[in-house]
């Protein structure tokens, strides 16, 4: 199967605008997530969806390759869905996040196997055990809740599942807990489809676009992956991956 990994980069970030292009050890974000992703196993092909000049130059400028998408794109699903439209040798398509400089390339694979082992699994993403109480009260980490198939029942930014016979802070040790990390692995006749449907309710109560997907009736199976990722929302996660790379070279 032909797996295309596609990586949306917005300029126009509120929280920290221009964010792909900020320097990390001498390269800009969007680089190091583009060669990582190029490093895994199972994608033939990696391609920046974006919607500013000033990004696809930088992109062009270390040899990647971008498609430009309309400024009008609401979702970075709906900006993959937009590149995914014109890929038609295409069988599967992994929505990689640009503001993941640090991801690992197994972790792509890890979210690509499902579809791979099972043809009915039509979306995948990944998802790690969370031990940590302050991340469990994070409403800026997702939380999922799984069924005994390693299906996702639910998302959510408040603590999930709530546990009624443990105390604060005993809570982690009272059950399993689960953090999403949103990488998405679609069969492209599923990613077309799913980009075509209306916003839900619980996805705009939530703000949290997979939730379309479990409102609409249709599964997505979780991988579970024992890595971790340090996304760049803000300032300070800027420089705390900073610090990470500079550590690790």
């Amino acid at each position: 199967m032909k797996t295309v990994a596609i990586i949306p980069a917005r300029y126009a970030s509120e929280r920290l605008p221009g964010k792909p292009l900020a320097d990390i050890a001498g390269k800009p974000m969007i680089q190091h997530v583009y060669e990582r992703t190029s490093r895994a196993r199972l994608v033939n092909r990696v391609i920046v969806a974006t919607d500013d000049e000033r990004i696809a130059v930088v992109v062009r400028g270390f040899g990647g390759e971008v498609v430009m998408t309309p400024r009008t794109h609401q979702s970075g699903s709906d900006r993959i869905a937009a590149v995914a439209r014109s890929l038609e040798d295409a069988d599967i398509v992994v929505n990689v996040q640009g503001d993941e400089p640090l991801i690992v390339p197994e972790m792509i694979d890890q979210g690509i196997l499902p579809l791979h082992r099972d043809p009915s699994v039509e979306v995948a993403t990944l998802v790690r055990e969370l031990v940590s109480e302050e991340d469990l009260d994070n409403p800026a980490i997702p939380k999922v809740v799984l069924d005994k198939n390693g299906y996702c029942l639910y998302f959510s930014r408040s603590a999930i599942p709530f546990v009624r016979d443990a105390g604060e802070g005993r809570r982690t040790s009272a059950g399993k807990f689960y953090r999403h990390i949103g990488l998405y692995v679609y069969r492209r006749e599923f990613l077309l489809k799913y980009a075509a449907l209306p916003q839900t309710p619980l996805e705009l109560l939530e703000k949290l676009e997979q939730l379309r997907i479990l409102e609409h009736g249709y599964r997505i199976k979780a991988a579970i992956t024992t890595y971790d990722t340090t996304p760049v929302d803000t300032s300070a996660d800027l420089e705390k991956v900073r610090a990470l790379v500079a550590g690790i070279t």
